[in-house]
């Protein structure tokens, strides 16, 4: 049977399901409710796995850690990793292993010419859930800028009164009657600027959006990309707290750690720049909630978008949520940034087929 070596990540936590026989009834119902108001999850994965006769049934293993997965590999015949590293001496003892996938389009974490002398193919997957987070990141930047959850509805003279704004006709013999109840300081993503805090494979499905929209682009980074990179990206490089001071819509797109936990903090959120919309699909924690709140009630930040909450379900007295309200310029959803599950699947879908073709051509 095969052995297939995969990184701990929640999502990954479907592929023993999937491909293991082995797998504990309780985890396979746990991955079947996650699914269930969307699809029915066993009945996809039965009829899936007629599609990889190569690689069902396998056995699947996690690795933890680093260390756990440097171990491990040695007995893999296939490996899957998100941020691990795939080293020249963690492939030295992996004489079985004849592909790595990786569960991402970036292979920076690979050494690509160490496996390629190895014969090892190396597999990248382009999400389709970091392109619906991006997706949902404009979703929020364009919600804001367009005020819509505090004009949804107001339609009426009534309406307009009720809001402070009574309606008042403009002449119509000389000019139009557009946005006839006055609401003021409407926005466009066109000759704004996007500050994106975060230049991963998100980061970069952000960047690749907000050209068309018209938008220059600001980024940050630990490591700042090699300049024809950001040539293709047309993004800009800055320092954390310049991009803050310089950006109109400031996206924060960064994987928690211990060192990126409240990164944005009252320092980053005093350079802001007077009115901008800040937006984080990634994690709550990454930002000091005082702060913000700070930024809101000054007026500096114009509007917030959060699809994550510093708690979920979000705690009913979490001081955010006073925030929310008919004429409200902060928007906060159940995260829900990656859509229907089934995109989730697709994913799931593509590298498994992936990696079912590579294993065939490896054992001919």
């Amino acid at each position: 049977m095969l052995r297939i070596l995969v990184e701990t990540d929640h999502f990954l936590k479907i592929v023993p399901v999937v491909l293991d026989p082995e797998t504990k009834d309780e985890h396979a119902r746990a991955v079947a409710d996650f699914f269930a108001h969307d699809l029915d999850f066993p009945a996809w994965c039965e009829n899936f796995r007629k599609e990889i006769p190569r690689l069902y049934p396998a056995q699947v293993e996690f690795a933890d850690d680093q260390r756990d997965f440097d171990a491990k590999l040695a007995h893999a015949d296939a490996a899957i990793v998100e941020s691990f590293s795939v080293t020249r001496d963690a492939l030295a003892g992996a004489k079985r292993l004849a592909v790595v996938q990786k569960f991402g389009a970036l292979l920076s974490n690979i050494d690509v010419y160490a496996c390629e002398e190895r014969h090892v193919a190396v597999l990248p997957l382009a999400r389709t859930v970091n392109m619906a987070v991006a997706e949902h990141a404009f979703a929020l930047m364009i919600a804001l800028s367009k005020r819509i959850p505090e004009l949804n509805g107001v339609l009426t003279a009534e309406h307009l009164a009720k809001r402070g704004t009574p309606f008042r006709s403009y002449d119509r013999r000389y000019i139009g009657a557009s946005n006839y109840g006055r609401i003021p300081d409407l926005r466009t993503l066109h000759g704004a600027t996007l500050g994106i805090v975060g230049f991963g494979e998100i980061g970069r499905d952000l960047a690749r959006r907000a050209g068309p929209f018209g938008m220059s682009i600001n980024y940050y980074q630990r490591t700042r990309l090699a300049p024809f990179e950001e040539m293709s990206f047309g993004a800009r490089y800055m320092a954390l707290n310049e991009l803050m001071a310089n950006s109109d819509y400031i996206v924060v797109q960064l994987p928690l750690t211990e060192t990126t936990q409240g990164l944005i903090g009252r320092e980053q959120m005093a350079c802001v720049k007077p009115g901008a919309i800040l937006v984080n699909v990634a994690r709550a924690k990454l930002m000091d909630r005082a702060a913000v709140m700070e930024a809101l009630d000054s007026g500096r930040l114009a509007g917030l978008g959060m699809d994550v909450g510093y708690e979920e379900p979000w705690a009913a007295d979490d001081p955010l949520l006073k925030y929310v309200n008919e004429n409200s310029n902060v928007i906060l959803l159940p995260h829900t940034a990656i859509g229907h599950r089934e995109k989730g699947l697709d994913d799931m879908r593509t590298m498994l087929l992936g990696l079912s073709r590579s294993i065939g051509k490896a054992r001919r």
